[in-house]
């Protein structure tokens, strides 16, 4: 009898230690142990992260750091750290936190457009992944990979066509200009090339002049009239005389940083660059900015007229009066000109 109460009484401790167990391994694994009140919660995970720096973001947004930790060491989370976004809902537990942030590393939304130069685009573009803007600016201006793909230092920007595309967060410099590459190729079918040969333009001098034609006018409906002026122009070798040309020269001189030129003078068309197209016919070396797809696809399907010129309208703002001869392009130009007077835009 001795012996039998001795028997159940260890097994009833036998049972309250594995009851207490059952309770710890069920707290540690399927009870909520989130914190924060959104509905979803973010971490970003760098590569080579260590599994402090994990714990360190997690911290906040758990109600027991410790369960998480005894779990993930169960699991071994702590010594197969992964890179990337990772998405924690709320009311999670410890066990569906590290299914999650070990295997469902969560795309992202990468969108550009608007950039003025490809330091401008490396600086955007770090803003949204790991990658950092010096290893983005190198990979984008590396001169090996711009000379086998056909462009140069002066032609690397049009390489990225302004939209929205899907990345991983933790994409590299090289990975990233890599697929841009991809969506320039898959942009220049067929199609599209054979309206560039028949422009007599190659996909680099398209985009620059879609630049051009961009500075000019940000309407979608009036770009392919400006670009059908430049083209006229090329065809019967008129210099472009495109005054965003000259602002880009003269944004290159020291006497113009920090300055905002709101009128193109006499004195900016005698700046000596090669993007001086009052000097010097035919496009520049290459774009002056960063095009939307609107512009390029003007220049690829301009408008059939015989407008040689044109001018801001002052009554239209943001729109041009087009004009077949000098004449009626200086009494348009002279309307708006008087106009920026009115308003003390002397310079």
């Amino acid at each position: 009898m001795y012996i039998k109460k001795i028997l159940w009484a260890i097994a009833l401790i036998g049972l309250v230690i594995c009851g207490a167990f059952a309770y710890y391994i069920y707290g540690a694994m399927f009870k909520p142990n989130t914190k924060f009140n959104n509905e979803t919660a973010y971490i970003f995970v760098p590569t080579d992260a260590t599994y402090p720096q994990v714990l360190a973001q997690l911290k906040p947004l758990l109600k027991d750091i410790d369960k998480f930790d005894a779990l993930a060491s169960q699991k071994k989370y702590n010594t197969n750290i992964k890179a990337g976004r990772f998405a924690i809902s709320k009311g999670m537990n410890n066990n569906d936190i590290i299914n999650s942030i070990r295997s469902k590393n969560l795309p992202i939304k990468i969108a550009f457009n608007n950039q003025n130069s490809i330091e401008d685009l490396a600086g955007r573009i770090s803003n949204q992944i790991e990658a950092d803007s010096l290893s983005l600016l190198k990979a984008m201006t590396d001169s090996e990979f711009l000379s086998k793909n056909d462009f140069n230092q002066a032609t690397a920007l049009g390489m990225y066509l302004p939209n929205s595309y899907e990345f991983f967060w933790n994409t590299s410099a090289e990975t990233f200009r890599d697929r841009m590459l991809t969506e320039y190729n898959r942009f220049w079918t067929d199609k599209r090339k054979a309206q560039a040969k028949k422009l007599n333009l190659t996909p680099n001098e398209v985009i620059t002049l879609a630049s051009i034609v961009h500075e000019e006018s940000k309407q979608a409906d009036e770009q392919p009239r400006v670009a059908g002026v430049y083209l006229n122009r090329l065809r019967i070798k008129m210099p472009l005389q495109a005054d965003p040309t000259l602002k880009f020269a003269a944004y290159k001189l020291p006497e113009y940083k920090n300055t905002v030129i709101r009128r193109v003078l006499n004195v900016h068309k005698e700046i000596e660059s090669p993007y001086n197209t009052y000097k010097y016919s035919g496009l520049p070396p290459g774009l002056i900015a960063m095009p939307d797809l609107s512009a390029i696809k003007a220049v690829l399907n301009p408008e059939k007229h015989n407008y040689l010129y044109f001018a801001a309208d002052a009554k239209r703002i943001g729109y041009h009066k087009f004009a077949k001869t000098l004449g009626q392009h200086n009494n348009n130009a002279r309307q708006y000109h008087n106009y920026l007077s009115s308003q003390g835009i002397n310079k």
